[in-house]
């Protein structure tokens, strides 16, 4: 059974920036395009999750739907989860952790699905191998979504392993510091034709100015990142460096300034 069809791509975005994060796709060559809430679905390609990941200014987390079935109560669930092939997924020298979202009456509490869940493939991979993957919630190889809505439960690879917000730029940062997928999304909307100064004159810890250059010179929001889907069985290695490679080959040097300032001299 091929466990990884990547056919059909959930990407999870802010409400209101579905329309914005719909143009980033097809501006990726993706096909059959339907704006949900606070997600976007597409047909992709395992190239097209690659780019994604790397290109997407305005996504949180890039899934891939492996799974879906109705589930009444906790029993249910663990015997439905369990019959999913995670040996084709998994191997107990891998981690994992689970992400775990619910709107449904049965169940009221996310960490106790993500609880379950964890038992039922845990004890699938320890009958077939005799050994168990360890759970690790602050930096696993694989990154599994459950999203419970009323009866329905949809199983998801997620592609990224971590929110797409997390651009690794900041050395430091003020209190709540505007999120960058946020940020991004705020300047797309606005058409700035990347050809004229930008100034943000209460900039906080710079969160826009960076996305503005980031978009300005084309420079992808993630090229530093690694992703969960780099622990996949079937990385394509040489289609992910070629992709990076390509990406590289077009970032620009833009011909414009950037003004900043803020009240604050922490934050500046």
């Amino acid at each position: 059974m091929k466990i990884i069809d990547y056919n059909e791509i959930i990407v999870k975005i802010f409400s209101g920036l579905e329309d914005i994060l719909a143009k980033e796709l097809n501006n990726l060559g993706a096909k059959d395009i339907q704006i949900l809430n606070r997600a976007v679905k597409f047909k992709g390609t395992k190239e097209l999750v690659y780019l994604s990941n790397l290109h997407l200014r305005t996504a949180l987390r890039v899934l891939l739907p492996i799974n879906q079935f109705d589930v009444y109560n906790e029993k249910d669930l663990y015997n439905k989860i369990k019959k999913i092939e995670w040996e084709s997924i998994l191997s107990p020298e891998l981690t994992f952790a689970i992400d775990s979202s619910i709107n449904s009456s049965p169940f009221n509490h996310s960490n106790y699905v993500a609880l379950k869940a964890k038992d039922a493939i845990v004890d699938r991979l320890r009958d077939k191998y005799g050994k168990r993957p360890n759970i690790d919630t602050e930096n696993p190889d694989i990154v599994i979504n459950i999203h419970i809505f009323k009866n329905e439960c949809t199983v998801s690879l997620d592609s990224s392993g971590f929110s797409l917000h997390k651009r690794g730029l900041r050395q430091a940062q003020i209190d709540a510091p505007l999120n960058e997928v946020l940020a991004a999304g705020m300047i797309l909307l606005t058409d700035w034709d990347k050809k004229s100064d930008f100034y943000d004159l209460m900039c906080g810890s710079g969160t826009l100015t960076s996305e503005a250059f980031l978009i300005a010179s084309n420079t992808p929001p993630n090229l530093n990142s690694k992703f969960s889907f780099m622990k996949w069985i079937d990385f394509d290695s040489l289609l992910w460096e070629n992709i990076k490679n390509k990406a590289l080959e077009n970032i620009l040097s833009p011909d414009i300034r950037f003004f900043t300032s803020d009240i604050s001299q922490k934050a500046i």
